[in-house]
C-alpha cells in the first residue's frame, strides 16, 4: 500500500512518504498560524464515513465522523487538511452537529501557517469546549471545483465522454483514525477503470473499512467513469439586484462569462451531424440550453449575448411556475466559451418588508439563482451587488455563504444626487445547490429620502422652464 503526505513533518508512522506540489496561492482569507504550527493531537476518530458524489460536474463530499477528545483538557478547535493545490478549489465547506442538524452551522476558516507548504488546513470551532474523554459526531460538507480532468482529453463529436477522478481511498486527517469506510456515488454503471478492489453495489464503490488509519495517511486512487453531459463552469458572475421604492420593482440583471471544462472535440464541429441527431435527443457533451427557474410572478424577461438579443429563447409563467429556458447560438462544446447577461423584473412587494417601528426596511433575495441543470453549474467568482434606493443608510446584511470581500459604496444612475447605497458581496467557489440560500439586507429608508428624487426632478425641470422664460424675456 503506498502512501503520501498530507501533513509535512507529522506522524511518519508508514514506511513511504511524498510531498504534495504547492502551485495554489493562499486564499485571502486566510488566517496567519506560526511557521512551526502542528495540528494539537487532542482527538482522534472513532468512526468516519466518507461520500463522495460524482453525479454532477463537481465533486460533492460529506464526512461524517465521530470525534473524541483524548486530552486531560477541554478541547474545541478541530483541523481539517486539505492539499494545497485542492484547498484553492474548495467551497462551501459547513461543519454542523450530526445529531442536531437543525441547529446553527459551526464557526470554521481557512487557516494558513506555511504559504509554501503543501498542506493547509480548515480550522472548525464547536460551539462548546469538548470534555476529556467526550465524543461528538460532525456532519462536514464541502465541494471541489475543476477537480475533474476528462480522459480522453479529445472526443468525437457523438462519442462518450469519460472523466477521471483521483482521491484518497483513506479520508485525509489530522488526527488519528480508528475505523473509516470511503462511499463513491456515480451517474452511471459505465466505470471502466478503477483503482483497488472495491465493494460494488450498481453504481456505488465502497473502499474499506479501514483501520487505525494514522494521521496524515493518504492512499492515492483514481476511478474513470462516464459523464456525457456538459462540465458547465462560469469563470465569473456578475449579479445585480436594484431596488426601487416608488416603482414597486425589482430588477435582477445576471452577467455570465460561461466555459464548457469538458472534453475537446477531436475533428472540426459539423453542423450537418449536430442537426442530424436533435431528431433522436442523444446525450452529449455540449451545451445545448440552459433552464433558469425563476419566481413566480416575474416579467418582462430578455437574453442578450456579445452580439445582440438572443431570440432562441423561451418564458413560461403562469401561476404555478416562471421558467426561462435558454437556447446559446450554437452548442457549447468542450473548451468553448460563452459569455451572455439575462434580466427580469419582479414585485418588490415579494421580497421587502417594512419594520414595525421606525424608518427600516428587510429586504430577502436570493444569493443566487441563474441556470438549474441536472448536471451541476459551479461559480469560480460570484459578484452580487445590492442597489438599494438614494438616501439609504444604516445597511447591515447576513450572508448564506463565505465571502472574501464585502463593500459598500455608492453608485451614480440617471438624477441622483449623491448616489445611490450600494452593498457589493463577492464570493468564491460557489456551485448551484446555493440556489435556496437567501441574503438577507436591512436598511433605513427614511420619508424625506423617498422624496429625494421628485424635488430633484421637479427643481430641474423648473430651472429649465425659469431660464426659458428668462431667456425670452430678453430683447
Amino acid at each position: 500500500m503506498k502512501y503520501n503526505t498530507i501533513l509535512t513533518a507529522c506522524w511518519a508512522l508508514s514506511p513511504v512518504w511524498a510531498t504534495a506540489s504547492n502551485d495554489t496561492a493562499p486564499l485571502s482569507s486566510h488566517q496567519i498560524l506560526p511557521n512551526n504550527f502542528k495540528p494539537p493531537q487532542v482527538f482522534k476518530n472513532v468512526n468516519l464515513l466518507r461520500n463522495i458524489n460524482l453525479e454532477k460536474s463537481y465533486v460533492k463530499e460529506t464526512v461524517n465522523v465521530v470525534i473524541e477528545n483524548i486530552d486531560k483538557n477541554p478541547q474545541q478547535q478541530y483541523y481539517i487538511p486539505f492539499e494545497a493545490s485542492l484547498i484553492g478549489k474548495v467551497g462551501g465547506l459547513e461543519v454542523r452537529d450530526k445529531k442536531n442538524p437543525e441547529t446553527p452551522a459551526f464557526t470554521s476558516e481557512a487557516v494558513e501557517y506555511d504559504p509554501y507548504s503543501p498542506t493547509q488546513f480548515y480550522r472548525v470551532s464547536l460551539p462548546e469546549p469538548l470534555a476529556p474523554s467526550g465524543q461528538q459526531t460532525l456532519a462536514i460538507s464541502y465541494h471541489c471545483l475543476s477537480s475533474l480532468t476528462p480522459l480522453p482529453a479529445t472526443i468525437k463529436q457523438q462519442d462518450k465522454q469519460y472523466l477521471l477522478h483521483t482521491f484518497s481511498t483513506s479520508s485525509p486527517s489530522a488526527y488519528l483514525t480508528q475505523k473509516q469506510k470511503t462511499k463513491i456515488k456515480f451517474p452511471t454503471t459505465d466505470i471502466p477503470d478503477y483503482a483497488g478492489k472495491p465493494e460494488r453495489q450498481g453504481s456505488t464503490f465502497t473502499y474499506g473499512p479501514y483501520e487505525n488509519i494514522p494521521a496524515g495517511a493518504e492512499q492515492e486512487a483514481s476511478v474513470r467513469y462516464e459523464f456525457t453531459k456538459p462540465v458547465i463552469h462560469a469563470t465569473s458572475l456578475q449579479r445585480d439586484i436594484e431596488i426601487s421604492h416608488w416603482g414597486g420593482n425589482l430588477a435582477s440583471e445576471e452577467r455570465y462569462w460561461l466555459t464548457n471544462k469538458g472534453a475537446s472535440l477531436i475533428n472540426h464541429f459539423s453542423r450537418v451531424t449536430w442537426a442530424t441527431t436533435q431528431y433522436y435527443n442523444p446525450s452529449t457533451s455540449a451545451i445545448k440550453a440552459l433552464n433558469v427557474p425563476l419566481r413566480i410572478g416575474s416579467l418582462n424577461p430578455y437574453f442578450i449575448d456579445d452580439i445582440g438579443n438572443v431570440s432562441t429563447s423561451r418564458f413560461r409563467s403562469n401561476p404555478r411556475e416562471a421558467n426561462l429556458e435558454l437556447k446559446p447560438r450554437y452548442p457549447v462544446f468542450g473548451g468553448w466559451n460563452y459569455s451572455f447577461r439575462i434580466g427580469w423584473d419582479a414585485d418588490l412587494r415579494q421580497f421587502l418588508r417594512r419594520t414595525k417601528t421606525g424608518n427600516g426596511f428587510v429586504l430577502k433575495v436570493p444569493f443566487l439563482e441563474g441556470p438549474k441543470m441536472s448536471e451541476g453549474v459551479s461559480y469560480e467568482r460570484v459578484e452580487l451587488r445590492v442597489v438599494l434606493p438614494e438616501g439609504a443608510t444604516n445597511v447591515k446584511f447576513d450572508s448564506p455563504l463565505p465571502l472574501v470581500s464585502e463593500e459598500i459604496s455608492l453608485h451614480r444612475t440617471f438624477m441622483d444626487t449623491l448616489g445611490r447605497t450600494t452593498l457589493k458581496l463577492t464570493a468564491m467557489n460557489v456551485v448551484d445547490d446555493s440556489r435556496d440560500k437567501d441574503l438577507i439586507v436591512t436598511y433605513d429608508y427614511p420619508l424625506s429620502a423617498g422624496f429625494r428624487k421628485p424635488v430633484t426632478i421637479f427643481i430641474g425641470v423648473l430651472a429649465i422652464f425659469t431660464t426659458a422664460w428668462a431667456i425670452g424675456k430678453l430683447d
